[in-house]
């Protein structure tokens, strides 16, 4: 899976020095307004799950943010069982060993929410039956209409 798009002010090439996640060309989301608490995952994996918080938390206050007021309107308009009543993305991140990896899938899935809900769908430009295709399918209801017949009793 490759690293959310980001913008950075530090050159180390340190994945923890990000500002900013890059939702489009004109959108940037500053990484300030993403609260990230790491806590311990679940499930299996002996003494080192119960003993390190790898899997993280991710929080992100939909009407608090900076996002311009269509990517606010469609998210809160959107029916996802990542966001509450209350317009806040939630999403646990815990499939990864490392915390660093947990948190890179963490802010995918919310680049990857944020994109879906503005994505705008192509209207449907509603198309007739070609005159051929309307024949074939006449054709074969006669066929089917005339082998049904011939299983009547034979008179």
């Amino acid at each position: 899976m490759q690293p959310p798009a980001s913008r950075s002010t530090s050159t180390s090439g340190s994945r923890w020095s990000r500002v900013a996640l890059i939702i489009s060309n004109s959108v940037t989301l500053p990484e300030s307004e993403i609260e990230l608490t790491a806590i311990r995952a679940q499930g299996a994996g002996g003494q080192h799950v119960n003993k390190t918080s790898t899997a993280i938390h991710l929080r992100f206050d939909i009407r608090a943010s900076s996002l311009p007021p269509f990517y606010q309107e469609r998210l809160l308009a959107m029916s996802h069982h990542l966001i509450t009543a209350e317009g806040v993305v939630i999403i646990k991140s815990q499939e990864h060993r490392s915390q660093e990896m947990n948190r890179e899938a963490a802010l995918n899935r919310l680049v990857a929410l944020i994109r879906e809900a503005v994505k705008v769908e192509k209207a449907r430009r509603p198309t007739r039956p070609t005159k051929a295709s309307n024949q074939r399918r006449l054709e074969g209801k006669s066929r089917k209409a005339s082998t049904k017949a011939l299983r009547g009793k034979v008179r």
